[in-house]
């Protein structure tokens, strides 16, 4: 494909998206030309390591208009001049009346940097998740007349008016999304054809399989995610301060998140806090040791009260690649990769009780654990890589006219 892509990115570098980095490092490597254009600056202490292997350039778009007022008025001065300026001034003027936020503006403002500042060499833009990026996206398209496309992912999806939904899957060159659940879900909102599953996968080269020792000791529970809703760490506190007295466990969280003192509390509270390790975020080696230490992995997912929710959450196949057993939920895309009981156990979203029995079942059983992680490594390895994804990404960005 002649001409390049402009990624448009809520955050860049961020340790909670490395799936959207593996895509680029891998997409480069089929040979696409690459600018990644992000709407914040990075927050997280810590980079992963296939942020430093990836050679697009990153630019900044005003995280906030007012802190570079000079670069906007320049960007609505050249974006003005733009035939598709006025198209793209309706829409948001359309998009405003229904959602009278400071993001609505802010959108808008910074898809006229971007429209004003993208390259000769840029003939699409690709935008992850469908909120935010997505938005700006579409009015930087309006104004330059190249066409958008997107990857919808979880919260941009469940947590967006139908509306909006439904006019950027109109207006989009073509969306991909990362699980059966979601492609369901948008496909009957778009004209046909119009979305696509694609899952993310992994890529197994920074997961070489080692297999499972058995230790003496606590069984060790690991979870990795952030300390919010959707993500049902205080269910997985409840279950474990129902486990019997008798089973000998430790649990580690590794993640930051809002929701982390509310949970130290909770488990303070529930007598359980001398089992409970809290790591917050961690570099991805430190994060790799854990997965190759732990006995159990659980991620209880839950539908959030907005509708937020996972769709397949990438700790749990990195998880199954190191041949830990998962524990989760039914949610989402989440059975799309584990089958219970098969290849790892689920349980019903909200529902400690369950958790607690399929926890202490765990516990229990070391053989139980082995056939699990054995069977869910197996899983992984043979339908979750991510070369199918990645080569379904390349065809699509191949389809976009290279015309300049």
């Amino acid at each position: 494909m002649r001409g390049a892509v402009t990624f448009i990115l809520k955050g860049y570098p961020r340790l909670s998206e490395t799936f959207i980095a593996q895509e680029i490092k891998a997409l480069e490597g089929r040979g696409l030309a690459i600018e990644i254009v992000s709407l914040r600056r990075p927050t997280d202490p810590y980079r992963h390591p296939i942020h430093d292997e990836i050679k697009a350039p990153v630019v900044y778009l005003p995280e906030y208009l007012w802190h570079e007022p000079l670069r906007l008025w320049r960007g609505w001065r050249a974006s003005r001049r733009r035939t598709g300026y006025a198209a793209a001034r309706r829409v948001w003027l359309a998009d405003l009346a229904r959602d009278r936020t400071a993001n609505r503006i802010r959108r808008f403002g910074q898809a006229l940097v971007l429209a004003a500042e993208i390259g000769p060499e840029t003939v699409h833009l690709h935008a992850h998740f469908l909120h935010t990026p997505a938005s700006v996206a579409r009015y930087a398209g309006l104004i330059t007349g190249l066409p958008w496309s997107c990857s919808a992912h979880a919260k941009d999806i469940w947590t967006s008016p139908q509306w909006e939904k439904a006019e950027k899957l109109a207006d989009c060159h073509w969306m991909v999304t990362c699980t059966a659940a979601n492609r369901d879900h948008l496909a009957g909102l778009a004209p046909p054809g119009r979305v696509e599953l694609a899952y993310h996968g992994l890529d197994l080269a920074r997961f070489p399989s080692v297999g499972k020792e058995r230790h003496d000791g606590p069984v060790i529970l690991l979870s990795v995610g952030r300390a919010v809703e959707k993500k049902g760490y205080d269910d997985l506190l409840t279950a474990l301060a129902a486990l019997p007295g008798d089973l000998d466990w430790r649990f580690i969280h590794i993640g930051g998140g809002p929701l982390l003192g509310p949970l130290k509390s909770q488990a303070r509270a529930a007598g359980i806090d001398h089992r409970v390790t809290w790591l917050g975020a961690q570099a991805f080696d430190v994060v790799l040791a854990n997965y190759r230490s732990a006995d159990i992995f659980v991620l209880p997912c839950r539908i959030a009260a907005d509708g937020d929710r996972d769709g397949l959450p990438n700790v749990l196949m990195e998880a199954m690649a190191c041949a830990l057993p998962v524990l989760s939920s039914r949610v989402s895309g989440i059975p799309e990769l584990i089958d219970d009981g098969v290849n790892g156990r689920l349980t019903p979203p909200g529902d400690a009780t369950a958790l607690a029995a399929a926890l202490g079942e765990l516990i229990a059983d070391a053989d139980l654990r082995g056939r699990l992680g054995a069977a869910g490594e197996a899983r992984l390895r043979g339908h979750f890589s991510m070369d199918r994804g990645i080569d379904r990404l390349m065809a699509k960005f191949q389809t976009v006219s290279t015309a300049s």
